[in-house]
C-alpha cells in the first residue's frame, strides 16, 4: 500500500471513530479531578437538572491552551484565556422520552466574569463510549470546545446519549435525542454558570445535523430561557437518505468509511425504528452488530469490518439501503428533516470542504436548496483543500473551527 494511502486509511479510521487523529494527543482524561468535585443537590429534578460537576483539567494560561491545541492539530493562535474544563452529569430523556442521564463537557474561560455567551458544539461520529468530549483531553474531540472557551465563550459540548458516562446504547444520527441531550446540557451548564440567553450553535459531521436539531428546538421555544443566536454547522450529512446513502452506494466516497457508516446506519437506526428482524438478514457476518455496542474501540471496529459493501451486506441489506422501506424510511425522515421542515430566523452559515471523502458535499447543496425554498439564504463557506492526517473531512473541522470562531466574534 502506498504511503499516502496508508495515511488516508488511518485518517479515515480516526475520522469515523475519533480514536485520536493528532500525534502526541493527551488522550483519555485522568479519573482524578484537578480539584474536588461539586454536587448540586438543589437541581435534582426535571430535564437539564445538574446532578454532578467535576473539574477535569485546567489550562492556566493562554499559552498552555495554544500549546495543547497545536499538539492536537488545531490553530492555537486565537487563544485569549486559560480554560477550566468540567464534566457535567445531568438529567435528560431517551429516544422514547423516558428519563435517563447523560454527560458533557463545559469549558470555561479562566478569569472572565459575568454572564457568558454559550457556544454549543456537537461532535462527530464515535463508536466507543469514551469517544466523547468529556472523556478525552488534547484530542480532535476537544479542540473545538477548548478553542471557543479560550476565546471567551462558555463552550458546551454534549457527549450524546449512550456515550460518556450515560447508560445504554448510542442512538447514532437520531436528531431528536441529539437535540434533547444538547438542550438539557445547556440547562445544566446554566445551573453551574451564568449564561447569556442567545446560544451560538455549531457542530461537525454527525454533530452538524445535531446542531441544526438543537437550533430548531431553541427557535421553537422549547426552553423558556435560551434563544437561538446563529447556526454554523460543518460538513454535515443533512440529506442522509437523498445524498449521503446514494453517494456511499455508488462508490463516490472512501470505501472503508462507507462500510462503517453503512453498518452503523443499520445497527443504530434499528435501535429506535425496526429496520431488520435479525442481524443475519442484513449482514454477511451477524457479529458486525456487536461491534457497535459502545465497548469496542474504533480500531477494533475498523479491523473487524470488511473492506467492501458487498462483503459487509447481504443482497437484502444492500437493497434496503438503496430502496429504504419500513423503519428505515421513518428513521431517514427524522434525520433528513433538519433542513426541510423549518426556517431559521437567525444568520446561518454552512461550512464544507470540496472533495470531502466522507460527507458528500451534495448534502450541503441540498440543505441550501431546502432552506431557500423556506425563504432562508444560507451562506456556504467552502474551506477549500483542507487536510488533516490525509483527510479532508477531518480537515474541515480543524479549519472550520477557527473560521466559525471568527464569525461568532463578529456577531458579538
Amino acid at each position: 500500500m502506498p504511503v499516502h494511502r496508508r495515511r488516508l486509511t488511518t485518517a479515515v479510521a480516526c475520522a469515523v471513530m475519533l480514536i485520536g487523529s493528532a500525534a502526541g494527543a493527551t488522550g483519555a482524561v485522568a479519573a482524578a479531578p484537578a480539584r474536588p468535585s461539586v454536587a448540586h443537590p438543589q437541581h435534582q429534578s426535571g430535564r437539564g437538572a445538574l446532578l454532578h460537576a467535576e473539574l477535569l483539567y485546567t489550562l492556566k494560561t493562554r499559552e498552555a491552551v495554544a500549546a495543547e491545541l497545536t499538539e492536537a492539530g488545531f490553530d492555537g493562535s486565537q487563544t485569549r484565556h486559560g480554560v477550566d474544563a468540567y464534566r457535567l452529569t445531568y438529567r435528560t430523556v431517551d429516544p422514547q422520552g423516558r428519563p435517563t442521564t447523560a454527560s458533557g463537557l463545559l469549558a470555561l474561560p479562566r478569569g472572565k466574569g459575568g454572564r457568558l455567551r454559550a457556544v454549543s458544539f456537537a461532535h462527530g461520529t464515535g463508536s466507543h463510549r469514551s469517544d466523547a468530549p468529556s472523556m478525552q483531553r488534547g484530542t480532535f474531540l476537544t479542540g473545538p470546545p477548548v478553542t471557543y472557551a479560550s476565546a471567551g465563550f462558555a463552550a458546551v459540548a454534549p457527549d450524546y446519549l449512550g456515550m460518556g458516562t450515560g447508560p445504554g446504547a448510542h442512538p447514532w444520527m437520531h436528531v431528536p435525542s441529539e437535540a434533547t441531550a444538547s438542550l438539557d446540557l445547556l440547562r445544566a451548564a446554566r445551573a453551574f454558570r451564568s449564561l447569556d440567553r442567545k446560544v451560538l450553535v455549531t457542530g461537525f459531521s454527525q454533530g452538524a445535523s445535531a446542531a441544526l436539531g438543537l437550533g430548531r428546538a431553541l427557535q421553537a421555544g422549547e426552553d423558556r430561557y435560551f434563544r437561538l443566536g446563529a447556526l454554523a454547522p460543518i460538513s454535515g450529512a443533512y440529506d442522509f437518505g437523498g445524498a449521503e446513502l446514494p453517494a456511499l452506494l455508488a462508490g463516490e466516497l472512501d470505501r472503508k468509511s462507507s462500510v462503517i457508516y453503512a453498518a452503523y446506519t443499520l445497527v443504530a437506526f434499528n435501535r429506535v425504528h425496526r429496520v431488520y428482524d435479525s442481524p443475519d438478514q442484513v449482514f454477511q457476518n451477524p457479529a458486525v452488530e456487536v461491534l457497535f455496542d459502545g465497548e469496542h474501540t474504533g480500531r477494533q471496529l475498523f479491523e473487524g469490518t470488511p473492506d467492501s459493501l458487498d462483503a459487509l451486506l447481504t443482497p437484502y441489506g444492500l437493497d434496503l439501503l438503496a430502496h429504504p422501506r419500513g423503519g428505515l424510511v421513518d428513521a431517514l425522515r427524522e434525520t433528513d428533516s433538519v433542513c426541510r421542515d423549518w426556517a431559521p430566523r437567525v444568520p446561518v452559515r454552512l461550512y464544507m470542504a470540496g472533495g470531502d471523502e466522507q460527507a458528500t458535499t451534495a448534502n450541503t447543496a441540498h440543505c441550501v436548496d431546502s432552506l431557500l425554498r423556506k425563504g432562508v439564504e444560507a451562506k456556504v463557506v467552502d474551506l477549500s483543500a483542507v487536510d488533516h492526517g490525509g483527510s479532508r473531512h477531518l480537515g474541515s473541522n480543524v479549519r472550520g473551527t477557527v473560521e466559525v470562531l471568527r464569525w461568532f466574534r463578529q456577531l458579538g
